[in-house]
């Protein structure tokens, strides 16, 4: 057999290219960015909703007998709202770093696999650990205002609890920006 022509290994080297880059940047790549978005927004939403459901019903309980406590006791309410902007925050910027897919004949993405499998982590990062720290919002402060509303000592132990358990909405704040800045665009 003959050695390939120049032309037919400049054809091969293209194919080989094209292949290289629709591996690393296929059109499915900003679909994981996305789900980023969304999972960083919705499940930190639903645990800011459950925390403030839960710790809202605590303190409606609490304030039928001292409601001189009510406003004192919101303190769970608030910390779970703040989850929610946790989520939004994250959201924000990683649907920010999302590229649209180059107009024209070859329709090709310059958003990598890469860069949506990190926007993915990061979201599910930030929404699940407020998913988790709303949880432990709503119990604690269901049941510590209900406390509080009984021995008022107790509220300085109270609060400690809830901010551990903020930490936790935080941590996954802080490693989901870490991550949404880890992407690889695609020339």
């Amino acid at each position: 057999p003959s050695p390939p022509t120049s032309a037919a290994c400049s054809r091969i080297a293209s194919m080989l290219s094209t292949l290289m880059t629709t591996e690393n940047c296929p059109t499915s790549a900003p679909f994981f960015g996305f789900m980023g978005v969304t999972s960083a927004l919705v499940f930190a939403n639903i645990g800011a909703a459950y925390g403030t459901a839960k710790s809202g019903v605590g303190i409606a309980s609490m304030g039928v007998m001292k409601p001189d406590l009510v406003m004192r006791n919101i303190i769970p309410v608030i910390m779970a709202g703040v989850l929610g902007i946790y989520g939004l925050i994250v959201a924000v910027i990683l649907q920010g770093s999302i590229t649209q897919p180059t107009t024209g004949s070859d329709g090709m993405t310059k958003f990598s696999s890469f860069s949506g499998y990190a926007f993915l982590s990061a979201g599910l990062c930030c929404g699940l650990s407020g998913l988790a720290a709303g949880m432990a919002i709503g119990v604690v402060g269901d049941s510590g205002v209900r406390a509080v509303g009984q021995q008022e000592k107790l509220f300085v132990g109270v609060i400690l609890i809830l901010i551990f358990a903020e930490a936790l909405g935080l941590y996954g704040l802080i490693v989901a920006l870490i991550l949404s800045q880890q992407s690889v665009d695609c020339s």
